[in-house]
Formats: structure tokens, C-alpha cells, sequence
């Protein structure tokens, strides 16, 4: 069995290589200068691949954080024009019953919704009333059809609630009646 060693009388291991005779610290490996050169070309390269893949996992996130940004902002402003729809509705309904009425009260009516609509035009909002054109079931909300001889079928007779857009994006699609075949034109054999 073998006796433990006086810590004091055993030399600390340099923690940096000796340098070999021939100049460079050695590396164990007892490989020449090539072999050493080699090995730190290669470490080199490898060092470099994963800076380059970093940065473009950091320049990945920049893009991702910057887009989820820009969607929120989109998603709030939509849902806070979506919110103003029923006070644009409640104003329009307003003055349309004060029609031929005059006073101050329809004025600030008026002018509060032109400020509206200027706010809206500022923000991009674009007004869907599709009155007379073919119904889209993209943008359009039918409420109901009626027999028409005056507009083809498949036309928007009535604008019930006009619709609204955000920058290419629904708020609301126009409510409308659309016009149906007339009851007393030849209906389509269904066989």
C-alpha cells in the first residue's frame, strides 16, 4: 500500500505547457508544427461557423420580435376601430333623423363626424358600400334576398350597415339584402 504523499513537498502542474525546444508551447499530442497548425485552423473554422449561425439565430429573432410587434400594433388598432364602428353607426343614425332639422345640436353631430371620418382616413379605414355591385362573400354579410326585375340576381339591392377595412384586413363586412331571381321569371329545372 502506497503512503500518502506530505502536500508540501509535492510540486503544483504548470498550468501553462513548457515550451518545447523547438519554440511553441507543446500540446501533448507530440505532433509538429503542421499537425499543431492544422488542429488550430480547424478550431478556427469551427468557431467561425458558430459565430456566423449566432448571428443569424440573433438577426432571426430581431426579424420575428419586429413582426410580432408590427401584428400587435395591427391587432389593436383593429380592435379599437372595431370598437369605434357602433359610435361612426350611432352618429350617422343620428343625423339621418335629424334630417331637415337644424340646430346646434345636429352641427356638433356633423362635425363630430367628420372628425371621425377624419381620424379614420388618417389610420387607413376604408368604408365598404357596396350598393348596386356583385355580392362578395368576403366582404359582404347577406341579411337577406329579395325578388328584383330591375338588378340581376346576385346584386346588392340595400345596404342595411355599410362595412369597413383596415389596411386589406376585414373589421366589419357590409351587412346587405341581395336581389333574387323575380317570383314571376321561369325558375331553373332542377332535374
Amino acid at each position: 500500500m502506497a503512503e500518502p504523499t506530505d502536500p508540501s513537498s509535492v510540486s503544483p502542474e504548470p498550468l501553462v505547457p513548457e515550451a518545447a525546444p523547438d519554440g511553441p508551447a507543446s500540446t501533448g499530442g507530440g505532433g509538429g508544427p503542421d499537425e499543431r497548425r492544422a488542429e488550430v485552423d480547424d478550431r478556427l473554422a469551427e468557431t467561425n461557423e458558430r459565430l456566423l449561425r449566432t448571428l443569424a439565430e440573433l438577426d432571426n429573432v430581431r426579424k420575428r420580435a419586429q413582426r410580432d410587434g408590427e401584428e400587435g400594433r395591427r391587432r389593436a388598432l383593429e380592435n379599437l376601430f372595431a370598437d369605434l364602428l357602433a359610435v361612426k353607426d350611432s352618429l350617422e343614425l343620428g343625423l339621418a333623423a335629424c334630417r331637415g332639422e337644424e340646430g346646434p345640436v345636429v352641427e356638433g353631430l356633423g362635425m363630430t363626424l367628420r372628425l371621425l371620418d377624419q381620424v379614420f382616413d388618417r389610420y387607413g379605414v376604408t368604408t365598404i358600400d357596396p350598393l348596386h355591385a356583385a355580392f362578395d362573400p368576403r366582404a359582404h354579410e347577406a341579411m337577406a334576398t329579395r325578388p328584383e326585375t330591375g338588378s340581376p340576381p346576385g346584386t346588392v339591392v340595400v345596404v342595411v350597415q355599410k362595412g369597413y377595412g383596415l389596411h386589406g384586413r376585414l373589421l366589419r363586412p357590409a351587412r346587405v339584402v341581395v336581389a333574387a331571381p323575380p317570383l314571376d321569371s321561369p325558375s331553373p329545372d332542377p332535374t
